[in-house]
């Protein structure tokens, strides 16, 4: 591709049209077309900024109010409800708050503001100012001065809760010298409140051996310890994973003649719940009701968590009976607890058997489990369980929440038979149910994947009735549909709809139609697209240069690719990763090695970092050409960036070794995966033990297939390293039977198992298998995948003998 600008005078007539009556008004720079100058697309004046007065911004008149809001996007405006009587609607300005929160008599200032009726103290501005602030001790400063001279915004969980986040999010703050002399110094003191919100910031943030101290030095703040105190500091610890210090001031109650409240006991009985020791926590909810204070709903939510965290599932279902002898309703929350806890504890499939049981004896929860439960199912992949349960509801009047039916839905379309989904869908469709614009796109990007243009259109229409598709955005959406199907006629056809509707396209919508022809590498197509798009007024950003040089390296014209690059620094988009990465690994494809790393050390040069991708690509290249040496070169290069190789970088490197002959060092990589932080694939585990299998050594392949059957991992089948002249031990059979529990191999040659003839009793690694009866006669073929529980092998004698012999003779 050879210079962008140019291609301007070659744009064909079928597609020239496209955007003309809704092209982009902005004019374009056509001066200079192979460095052009590009000019920003809004003007910024610096100077415009207006300047505070002596009274503030504040003060602003309301003709400038309109203006001043859409320059200014952090300033809130005050409805005329919540203004004084005096004063008009006005706007805030936060950074001139900041500036008089940062000076030394900031009180005196904000109290003149105040007087002048200029600032209100309601809470919807108080919030916006605490949230606004760029430096924590201003919004603490003005919570201090807002809350003595409003003693309500004291009280107010919103405005604590908001100040509490600040504090968390840029703090800590600490009570230092200079701060409590700041805060002397102003007239006002730190209250209860405010020190209940100081410490819970400390507890978020693991400052469990400060709070502890600063509770102890509070008589130097005048304030005297609480239950209430207490509880915020017991709190804070637990929340720091501080349990024995929580215990130990949860023990100091009584020393200060404060009396643990059902919130004590609920905030110590969650901190031991957390960690497991339900135990404990169940002595503690005894002691809880012996001084009269019954569980409440939390505290059996709390409850209910830590048997999960125990594994103690049958209890939680006990805690649940207890909760309905005494009349104590499940919340959400409860329920939460309840499906997300079972599935840790179990497998998902015998989760849902638990769960579904419960459904059925309480129907009063059943909404309630219905949509936890279906996203863990959809989490899970269990789409057949997920549609189960959809059924069986929908039978009984229930409607899933929207946000419930959207990822259900993307469950079933990924891993159901698209008419039982379709039917589940038009169900609930038909009931009411609105579903999102991007479940719908789910569904027709796989009906049209699978060739079922017609139903495909079916729902295509629907977004349309609905008014889902009303904007620039929503079609690009469409458009982006299409284009994953590789269906570029319609998607060609939607972006002339959105003429016809007078919505202009924008640049995500050509860089859409161009990636799209890019997967077909039609070069002449994304030129054609790159004409309108420049006529219509855009540049090309770092998508279009990158589908562009991506569409070139799959049509095989790297040097038009290269150029591309060049091009692409020339307009003044900087190369990314993604870039570098395209050109890397189209040439590690064809063996251009040599040129690949000169393009790496190129974008290093640029100081943009490589990925997993990049080093991928060179470290399978090398692997190819067996240059074992460069490749864990770059093998050890990753590692030192600090990234993680994957399951394709080891694989490379393991199957390199192995072929080479240097088993030991690529068993050795394979060990290092996990430690690396790479669980090993099917593929990469395979690998290795048909190594191991191959070389008889039988103790390390069954080791190997124990722990990664621990992890879900399957393997395949062995049968053509069974066939042939190869000779097989009992143990290859063994191990054969321990990885899969089904007979594996079929053929067996007669000089290889003539000292094998009569049945023997063996004991398999794994029990399930054990005192099994094993015979193999000479060319006899067996029923692959018979299972091995009840029946070994049936071996005929031929010639020894017409006995045949079953897995259940003594």
């Amino acid at each position: 591709m050879r210079k962008l600008s140019s291609l301007a005078s070659r744009a064909k007539p079928s597609l020239k049209n496209l955007p003309e009556e809704s092209s982009n008004p902005k004019s374009f720079n056509k001066q200079s077309p192979s460095r052009p100058k590009l000019y920003p697309s809004f003007d910024h004046d610096n100077n415009s900024k207006t300047e505070a007065s002596s009274r503030g911004i504040l003060s602003l008149s309301s003709s400038s109010l309109n203006s001043h809001n859409f320059s200014k996007p952090n300033c809130v405006t005050l409805s005329s409800n919540h203004a004084s009587p005096h004063s008009d609607v006005k706007p805030i300005d936060h950074h001139y708050i900041s500036q008089v929160l940062a000076r030394k008599d900031w009180f005196l200032l904000l109290s003149h503001e105040l007087k002048a009726n200029r600032i209100n103290l309601v809470p919807r501005v108080v919030l916006s100012i605490l949230q606004n602030q760029e430096n924590p001790i201003h919004s603490l400063r003005f919570y201090i001065w807002a809350s003595n001279i409003n003693l309500l915004l004291a009280k107010d969980q919103s405005v604590k809760g908001v100040l509490g986040n600040v504090l968390h999010r840029m703090g800590p703050v600490i009570l230092s010298v200079e701060l409590l002399k700041d805060i002397k110094n102003s007239g006002f003191q730190i209250g209860e409140d405010l020190l209940c919100v100081l410490i819970g910031s400390w507890g978020r943030l693991g400052l469990a051996k400060y709070c502890a101290d600063i509770f102890g030095q509070i008589s130097f703040l005048g304030i005297s310890p609480s239950t209430r105190l207490y509880n915020a500091v017991i709190d804070a610890l637990v929340k720091s994973n501080s349990i024995d210090l929580a215990y130990l001031k949860f023990q100091q109650m009584s020393v200060d003649q404060c009396k643990p409240d059902r919130f004590t006991y609920n905030i110590l009985i969650h901190g031991i719940c957390r960690i497991g020791v339900v135990d404990e926590a169940l002595r503690l909810v005894k002691q809880m009701e012996g001084l009269g204070y019954a569980p409440n709903v939390y505290t059996y939510t709390i409850l209910i968590d830590g048997f999960c965290n125990a594994k103690r599932v049958a209890e939680v279902f006990r805690v649940l009976e207890i909760m309905k002898e005494r009349n104590v309703c499940p919340n959400e929350a409860t329920v939460r607890s309840l499906v997300h806890g079972v599935f840790r504890c179990l497998d998902p499939h015998k989760a849902f058997e638990l769960l579904i049981r419960f459904m059925e004896r309480e129907p009063l929860t059943q909404k309630l489990v219905c949509n936890t439960l279906l996203y863990r199912l959809s989490n899970n992949s269990m789409a057949s369980e997920a549609a189960a349960i959809l059924r069986k509801m929908g039978d009984r009047g229930y409607l899933p929440e929207s946000s419930t039916f959207d990822y259900t839905a993307t469950c079933l379309v990924k891993g159901l038979d698209l008419n039982e989904t379709c039917g589940i869908l038009d169900t609930f469709i038909k009931q009411g149910v609105k579903p999102r614009f991007s479940t719908y796109l789910l569904l027709m990007e796989a009906l049209y994947k699978a060739g079922r243009d017609v139903e495909g259109d079916h729902y295509l229409n629907h977004v349309f009735k609905d008014g889902l598709v009303s904007n620039v955005n929503s079609y690009n959406m469409v458009i982006d549909c299409f284009c994953k199907v590789n269906m570029m006629d319609r998607a060609t056809e939607i972006c002339r709809e959105m003429r016809d509707r007078d919505i202009a396209p924008n640049l995500v919508t050509f860089n859409t139609l161009i990636s799209g022809h890019c997967k077909d590498a039609e070069v002449h197509k994304t030129r054609e697209l790159l004409v309108i798009l420049l006529e219509c007024g855009f540049k090309p950003d770092k998508f279009t240069f990158n589908s562009m040089i991506d569409c070139l390296c799959r049509a095989h014209r790297f040097e038009d690719a290269l150029d591309c690059l060049s091009e692409m620094v020339e307009w003044g988009v900087p190369p990314n990763t993604i870039t570098y990465n395209i050109l890397i690994r189209s040439l590690c494809a064809i063996g251009d090695v040599a040129r690949s790393l000169r393009l790496f050390q190129k974008m290093q040069a640029d100081r943009i970092s490589p990925d997993i991708y990049t080093f991928n690509a060179l470290i399978q290249s090398f692997c190819r050409m067996n240059k074992i040496e460069k490749a864990e070169k770059a093998f050890f290069s990753m590692l030192t960036l600090g990234l993680r190789p994957d399951n394709f970088s080891y694989s490379a490197l393991i199957k390199a070794l192995i072929k080479s002959g240097r088993f030991d060092e690529a068993k050795q990589t394979f060990l290092s995966m996990e430690q690396n932080g790479c669980n090993p694939d099917s593929y990469t585990s395979n690998l290795i033990l048909e190594t191991l299998v191959q070389q008889g050594r039988f103790e390390e392949a069954h080791d190997i297939v124990k722990t990664s059957k621990e992890r879900g991992i399957s393997f395949k089948s062995f049968l053509g390293l069974l066939s042939g002249d190869n000779i097989w031990t009992w143990q290859s059979a063994l191990l054969m039977l321990s990885c899969y529990g089904t007979i594996v191999w079929n053929k067996c040659g007669l000089k290889q198992w003539e000292n094998h003839m009569l049945p023997a009793r063996v004991d398999l690694p794994d029990a399930a298998f054990s005192a099994v009866k094993i015979c193999v006669i000479r060319s006899t073929e067996y029923e692959l995948g018979t299972r091995c529980d009840n029946l070994v092998i049936e071996a005929e004698f031929n010639q020894w003998g017409d006995r045949v012999y079953s897995g259940n003779e003594p």
